[in-house]
């Protein structure tokens, strides 16, 4: 059976502030970091043996998963970082040359290998993908999506012939300049002899060098066309967007946690909230031992993390709260997401908590 290759030591700059004091394959939805919903996807496939490379904040990432034992899956980890000046610094390697060090190290790639960003939720059949490559012949493939020609800016573009012989690659075209609106997945199968062509040692990247080196070496290098779901949560704009999508039960495999008390609206154990003193219009999460206030609103999708407060005439609207987030009475939060230390609008516009030009007031319901 292939094994799998989560490549999770990114920085996430584009989706800060959520990446402050997280890895982005952390970053929660419906309560489960993104990478928790992979790792089960890999182990309904029957990939159990996971390679998982790391460098940022790589301790809640190993600390969550473990050895994957939960999952019924083996998950090992490479730690990508220096010392300098008697420190030991994060430093990724990039996505192939952080393959080519754990080549390198142990062998884990000896078998066909579906490699897969930390980042993204996906449901794609794996089973019929690695089908196709094998098929071929593939040294190596690349899942493609067809995207609508207008967004084509925001992708990098696979030119790939009829039979999905791959071409080129334009990096974010123009709709004008685009060959092609085949938008590359960050989801690919390796053969173990692709591993040999990354050089030793150095920081190489799979997208802008390893896949134009198999194009010029004229390797059998395929695209996949399949029909599948790809949410990428590249900037907080699209994790607000996903959330809603997932909190209105678009996604399939993401089930609501808690119990549904009332249609659209789940509950997790032990809330505090005066049922009738209050207008909640679903779907909305509340977690555990969250209280709300009597005259305050909350308005779906939104979600609700455990420990929070919403103290009376507070408004919530299209928002995620994350966990013992308090908000303060009468404010009225609109298409945010909350911490307690932080909050970010849809676009990604931020303020921190104590910024006195702010009009908004919210706190860390703990103390």
């Amino acid at each position: 059976m292939a094994k799998g290759m989560i490549l999770a030591a990114g920085q996430g700059t584009r989706v800060r502030p959520l990446t402050k004091d997280l890895p982005k394959p952390m970053v929660p939805i419906l309560g489960k970091p993104v990478m928790e919903y992979l790792i089960e996807h890999l182990a309904r496939h029957g990939i159990t043996e996971i390679m998982i490379n790391v460098a940022y904040h790589h301790h809640k990432i190993e600390e969550y998963f473990g050895d994957g034992s939960r999952w019924g899956v083996q998950i090992g980890y490479a730690y990508e970082g220096v010392r300098e000046h008697g420190d030991i610094l994060p430093r990724p390697m990039g996505s192939a040359g952080g393959m080519r060090r754990i080549q390198d190290f142990g062998g884990f790639f000896d078998d066909t290998t579906l490699v897969l960003c930390g980042d993204a939720l996906i449901d794609l059949d794996i089973t019929a993908a690695l089908a196709e490559h094998k098929a071929k012949g593939a040294i190596a493939s690349l899942l493609v999506l067809d995207v609508p020609r207008s967004e084509v800016q925001n992708y990098g573009i696979v030119v790939a012939e009829p039979d999905g012989r791959i071409q080129s690659f334009q990096e974010k075209p123009t709709p004008a300049e685009a060959k092609s609106t085949l938008a590359s997945t960050g989801i690919y199968i390796f053969e173990p002899a692709v591993l040999d062509l990354i050089p030793p040692g150095k920081v190489y990247d799979i997208g802008s060098e390893l896949f134009p080196q198999l194009v010029a070496q004229n390797l059998p290098f395929y695209a996949q066309n399949l029909p599948f779901k790809w949410i990428d949560i590249g900037r907080v704009s699209d994790y607000w967007s996903v959330l809603q999508r997932v909190l209105r039960g678009e996604v399939a495999e993401m089930k609501m946690p808690g119990r549904e008390i009332k249609p659209g609206i789940w509950v997790g154990l032990n809330t505090s909230i005066p049922w009738d003193q209050v207008t909640i219009e679903g779907p909305v999460y509340i977690g555990s031992s969250v209280r709300i206030e009597p005259g305050a609103t909350i308005t779906g999708p939104a979600w609700i993390g455990h420990g929070s407060h919403i103290r009376t005439g507070a408004k919530l609207v299209r928002s995620i709260l994350f966990e013992y987030t308090r908000i303060a009475a009468d404010m009225r939060f609109i298409e945010m997401i909350v911490s307690p230390d932080y909050c970010v609008d849809r676009h990604g516009e931020t303020l921190y908590r104590g910024d006195d030009t702010a009009q908004l007031r919210w706190g860390d319901a703990r103390a």
